[in-house]
């Protein structure tokens, strides 16, 4: 039976009133009439648990009633043979400054997601010292004409505040952030007086607003940090709730060991960890994702309260540089480049970026991405094809980009397999990301070919590993797209349907929802997702933008806002 035949026949008679799954204390609108009301849907909580028809009346930013509800609303949505589900928690998302590009923010709102979880890997909206700050300023200045005016995490979430854009926004503070606030790129273990001063700068991140930390320890300068280091930081999160959120130090023939370091830090600190985007890289370490589940399930049996989140493709996104290792990159972009071009250097950088494609398998198994407009013909194409069509050796290729593009080129891998995958995406402790930021196909954020991810990550669940392929349930891919990562976080008014919680909803065809985004031709918007509600304001209609727009910061549990201090304005000495 198809999906929608057991949606209108198998539960449309199902009987709602007092029904366990739907969590009391109900909240009356009394004699006042809905601001909106969802009627006929079938109902997927978020807690996992079995669906049930109903109606759902918003009223301001909150669901005010679930059940079957005479009283017409001001506004209604027909749900008749659809899923109703609260909007997608991205528990790891890079949607941050280009949400003040395009408050839209077209390709995420698209997918169902309404809250963003940014600040990842390592690198936050803040804290700048004078040098970063007029870095990132002139560069929105100059490409977008967006004024920073802001250097914190704090003073960012502020500003989500004031724009509103399309989706609510969550911010970790991110230690290689922190680390280059306190001492620049170095690549040495920290000072006392500079651990003093990361961990003031993550205690004030939190203090204001920040849902947790996060680390990139494959990039700098996250990786010259010794697991002390991290103890250290992450012991700030004690007795907030939030987590530790980690890109490992290695993915691929370190895994194991990195996924050991990363539980080290949650066990040692007394915090919840989160593994960001969990995989196995590299034909010859496939089989490491078994090992890897074990390792979490074990640690999470002995008391270290980790879960991991992945996205639905065997491919990654990061930057070109690194194809080489943290060490040739240390001390910023021009000591990169100069090593490169330094002959004394340069034969071992080829020779360990070799070794790398050899693990993806090929150069073919990289694909530009983002390039300047010098470079546009580049984006798109794969290296072994693009070097063979220009007569260039693909390594010499790679650094002529590099070293025209300034350093800053992004790339596509393709390196994971598909059943881990399934797996990894299916696996009970298993949350669903996009790891992927805000597009449009249309503007200034159109001027890219970025990963599909983008714009596909959570449709391409429900379509593609629920749907066809049956990997998980509908309503347990829907539970690790919104109640567990809320949980996670300690949000528990979202991520599920209940009186009083916040009106984020999502309504999807679920013999239709779909990625439509691909690897040749990223920019195209999912299928199926016929309305999106954000805190009750109806921002997906009929499959259309509305234009209108009710995100929010979204702040850490138990957080409360204190007077203004000034910005942090100087350089931090170096020790």
């Amino acid at each position: 039976m198809k999906r929608r035949e057991f949606v209108r026949h198998g539960i449309a008679g199902a009987v709602l009133a007092g029904s366990a799954h739907l969590p009391a204390p109900w909240v009356s609108l009394g004699r006042g009439r809905a601001d909106l009301v969802v009627r006929g849907g079938v109902l997927y909580d978020g807690t996992g648990g079995p669906p049930r028809t109903a109606d759902i009346a918003v009223a301001g930013d909150r669901i005010a009633e679930i059940g079957r509800l005479s009283a017409p609303g001001v506004a209604e949505i027909d749900a008749s043979g659809m899923a109703v589900a609260p909007g997608f928690v991205d528990i790891h998302s890079h949607a941050d400054l280009s949400l003040l590009v395009n408050p839209k923010a077209e390709s995420r709102i698209r997918q169902g997601v309404t809250l963003e979880v940014a600040g990842q890997d390592g690198s936050s909206v803040g804290p700048w010292d004078d040098a970063a700050f007029g870095s990132v300023r002139d560069r929105y200045r100059r490409t977008y004409g967006v004024e920073i005016d802001f250097r914190t995490p704090g003073g960012f979430l502020d500003r989500i505040d004031r724009v509103r854009p399309a989706v609510s926004v969550a911010t970790m503070v991110g230690h290689g952030t922190v680390r280059s606030y306190a001492m620049g790129g170095a690549n040495r273990p920290a000072s006392d007086r500079e651990t003093a001063a990361m961990r003031q700068a993550v205690r004030e991140a939190l203090a204001d607003g920040a849902i947790g930390l996060s680390s990139g320890l494959e990039y700098t300068p996250g990786s010259f940090a010794s697991r002390e280091e991290m103890v250290s930081l992450a012991e700030e999160l004690r007795g907030t709730s939030c987590p530790y959120a980690t890109h490992m130090r290695n993915e691929d023939d370190g895994l194991l060991a990195a996924l050991e370091e990363a539980i080290h830090v949650g066990r040692m600190a007394g915090v919840p960890v989160q593994v960001s985007h969990l995989k196995a890289q590299g034909r010859r370490n496939y089989w490491k994702a078994e090992a890897a589940l074990a390792a979490v399930e074990a640690a999470r049996a002995g008391g270290v309260d980790v879960h991991f989140d992945r996205y639905p493709y065997t491919a990654y996104a990061t930057g070109l540089s690194n194809l080489f290792p943290a060490t040739a990159r240390a001390g910023g972009t021009r000591r990169f480049l100069e090593r490169l071009a330094d002959p004394s250097q340069a034969p071992t950088l080829e020779r360990l970026c070799r070794e790398k494609i050899a693990l993806l398998g090929s150069w073919d198994a990289v694909q530009i991405t983002r390039t300047s407009q010098a470079n546009a013909a580049a984006r798109g194409r794969r290296l072994g094809d693009l070097a063979q069509e220009l007569g260039e050796d693909p390594y010499r290729l790679v650094v002529r980009l590099l070293r025209e593009e300034g350093g800053s080129v992004g790339m596509i891998g393709f390196g994971m397999s598909e059943e881990n995958t399934e797996r990894l995406l299916a696996h009970p402790l298993g949350m669903i990301c996009s790891d992927g930021g805000a597009y449009a196909p249309y503007g200034p954020l159109s001027a890219s070919s970025p990963h599909p991810r983008g714009y596909g990550s959570f449709p391409r669940v429900l379509g593609l590993y629920v749907r066809e392929r049956a990997a998980l349930s509908l309503e347990a891919a829907i539970h690790k797209m919104t109640a567990l990562p809320a949980r996670k976080l300690g949000l528990p008014d979202r991520g599920v349907l209940r009186p009083g919680a916040v009106a984020d909803l999502v309504v999807f065809d679920p013999d239709a929802v779909a990625d439509r985004a691909t690897f040749e031709n990223p920019h195209q918007y999912p299928e199926g997702i016929a309305h999106v509600v954000v805190r009750g304001v109806h921002t997906i209609r009929q499959g259309e933008h509305t234009g209108a727009t009710g995100g929010q910061a979204v702040r850490r549990a138990g957080w409360v806002r204190k007077p203004p201090s000034p910005s942090p304005s100087r350089s931090l000495p170096r020790a």
